[in-house]
């Protein structure tokens, strides 16, 4: 009997201190969808915010042609309101609920030989979707890695990193005002996402196609497969053809201010959107123009306008290449 009684005992103890709570997963916290003075305040990374650990209540996406600024990486996510989803309107853009929040963080990796040696990360930008428009907001990351302020006038960081060929490589990293934002962001005088057009996330993955996952995982209503999506080439993919890289580059490169819509719609006669036919882009007529202003860094003449402080070697030889065949 005093071992039944012995035994009951610790059934008891033990379930006292394995009650439901305790065997309850932690969630993390709510993103908080507001531009407050640090970007640790705003819950989108767990544990140490260096390791930029995104939040459980989000999800990281890929571009199949990314934007180029100065060779530096690119952490991309977005995080949703509570049980909403993003909502199916055309290979575009997706229509984003109230509070939706779209992060990019930028980083240099010490040695691209080597990521064991760490990184050094710049800045975090975000758009936040409030009161039915977006607002934009730039978060500059301390030296010492442990937190970013919001910095909406603008500064220079000076970056060196180690290439993939061992060259050692440097600038002044330029952090943009965030009323710069506007400037590429810009489309009939409204801020908008410019990145995660849904053909722009249309593309595999370690063999995945990132675009269904973002489906299976109910993250976007209104669509039930990747393939009813057109896709925007990769620009590094040799099985492309020449000009569909080229024009892949330009669209994501280029075409947010050469477009209808855009800061430079009534400077330039320019159209350079990825599904603009040729004939009608006047990238023939203006090649030489083209090729000018990409081929060196001159503030205020050489392209992209802003955004960069050196020419991206890569892209110029494809857009170059293109050029020589028209």
């Amino acid at each position: 009997m005093k071992k039944y009684f012995a035994l009951l005992l610790v059934v008891i103890l033990f379930s006292c201190n394995n009650d439901d709570d305790s065997m309850t997963p932690v969630e993390d916290p709510l993103v908080v969808a507001e531009f407050r003075q640090n970007l640790s305040e705003l819950n989108l990374f767990v544990g140490d915010l260096s390791q930029l650990n995104i939040t459980s209540r989000a999800f990281e996406y890929s571009i199949s042609t990314p934007s180029f600024a100065d060779y530096s990486k690119k952490q991309r996510f977005i995080a949703l309101p509570v049980d909403t989803s993003l909502e199916y309107d055309g290979d575009g853009l997706p229509i984003f609920p109230e509070r939706s929040l779209i992060a990019k963080t930028f980083y240099y990796n010490n040695d691209e030989r080597d990521l064991s040696l760490g990184r050094k990360i710049i800045e975090t930008r975000l758009l936040i979707k409030i009161n039915g428009e977006w607002e934009s907001g730039v978060y500059k990351w301390n030296d010492a890695q442990t937190e970013a302020v919001l910095d909406l006038n603008g500064s220079t960081v000076p970056v060196s990193w180690i290439d993939q060929e061992g060259n050692t490589n440097a600038t002044n990293y330029l952090i943009p005002e965030n009323s710069q934002c506007f400037t590429c962001h810009r489309s009939f005088n409204e801020l908008v996402p410019l990145g995660p057009k849904l053909r722009n996330l249309n593309f595999e993955i370690n063999g995945e196609n990132q675009l269904q996952e973002i489906i299976n995982n109910q993250n976007i209503e209104g669509l039930s497969n990747s393939t009813s999506v057109s896709s925007l080439p990769n620009w590094q993919d040799g099985s492309a053809s020449l000009e569909s890289r080229a024009r892949a580059y330009m669209d994501m490169n280029c075409a947010y201010c050469h477009t209808d819509g855009g800061f430079c719609e009534n400077e330039s006669t320019l159209r350079m959107d990825y599904e603009t036919l040729l004939v009608n882009s006047q990238i023939v007529e203006r090649k030489g123009s083209i090729s000018f202003r990409i081929s060196e860094y001159n503030p205020g003449i050489s392209m992209p306008f802003i955004g960069t402080t050196m020419i991206h070697e890569e892209g110029v030889d494809l857009i170059q290449d293109y050029l020589d065949t028209l």
